[in-house]
């Protein structure tokens, strides 16, 4: 009896064990889905604050379109976007620092804005994309970013985001070049469409992504009085290309020909000044067209919003 006893009891605790470990096994995993099958969304990832720098501010000077001195509450920094086919430029306002270049490519990683986007500005630069640093040595800027920098799109599309990041991160004096890395690792074949990147990246590699007249100042929405400051690049006929001034109704209020450092084949700069009078405040335009040598139509046509000042 004894015996039948201990070997009953034997029994019992394995069978004890066995639902145990069955249960164990058994556990319900937690599900990241919700009832409806979808996954929940996920929080934006927080913002990384700037660096004190990063090597892309001089002491000297503030940045291209700073307004002054380290006391200065704002800066106001280039981002460019295309608009159509062809790349263009906007201008952010933020806060003093010297870390411009990381500054800039933060807000370019943002996507244009709602009033950027009523100019006709988008990007090309994928949704997701953050950046991970920017460091500048010897006047070339190596900039990280996450691997869905290179996520989809044409060969157009790639060019573009690359014109981009390269534009935006070489309107500092600091900077000339800008190599590329994606997750921490070099690039020298990018995307799928197998763009060769043998060098440090320079504004003159991406000339085919710009129109043929390229107005880096004003950017859309700035204020002027007169006379208007237009400065960029241009490659038309014989260098040479006219510039007006229109008021709300569209009225020319100024006009002068401008006249760039090369043209026909060759792109040259130009800075000058369009003289322009108006009575009251009010968004106006700044029109710049070159005129065809075959009939003196115009052509190369563009139009920056300006909101012009008495």
């Amino acid at each position: 009896m004894a015996r039948r006893l201990i070997a009953f009891c034997t029994v019992l605790a394995i069978l004890a064990l066995a639902v145990t470990a069955w249960g164990c096994a058994r556990k319900p995993v937690t599900s990241t889905e919700d009832a409806t099958g979808s996954r929940p969304a996920t929080e934006e990832p927080t913002a990384q604050p700037l660096p004190p720098e990063d090597g892309s501010s001089e002491t000297t000077a503030p940045p291209a379109g700073g307004s002054g001195s380290s006391t200065s509450k704002t800066l106001a920094l280039s981002v460019y976007y295309p608009r159509g086919e062809k790349l263009g430029v906007v201008v952010r306002q933020v806060p003093y620092t010297k870390a411009v270049a990381t500054a800039a490519l933060n807000e370019l990683l943002k996507g244009p804005s709602s009033t950027d986007a009523a100019y006709g500005f988008h990007t090309e630069i994928p949704a997701g994309t953050r950046l991970r640093s920017v460091s500048i040595r010897d006047r070339v800027a190596t900039v990280d970013l996450t691997g869905e920098f290179d996520d989809g799109g044409g060969s157009l599309s790639m060019f573009m985001r690359l014109a981009q990041l390269v534009f935006t991160a070489t309107q500092f004096d600091t900077v000339d070049a800008v190599t590329l890395k994606l997750d921490g690792r070099p690039v020298d074949v990018f995307s799928g469409e197998g763009i060769v990147i043998d060098h440090p990246m320079q504004r003159k590699d991406f000339e085919d992504m710009l129109p043929a007249i390229f107005v880096e100042s004003p950017r859309p929405g700035e204020s002027a009085r007169s006379p208007l400051r237009i400065s960029g690049t241009a490659n038309v006929f014989e260098a040479v290309f006219k510039a007006e001034v229109r008021d709300a109704a569209g009225t020319v209020v100024g006009s002068k020909t401008i006249m760039a450092s090369s043209g026909t084949g060759t792109r040259g700069t130009f800075a000058d000044t369009v003289p322009f009078t108006v009575t009251r405040v009010q968004m106006g335009s700044l029109v710049v067209f070159a005129e065809s040598p075959r009939d003196g139509s115009r052509i190369d046509v563009v139009t920056i919003p300006v909101k012009l000042l008495p």
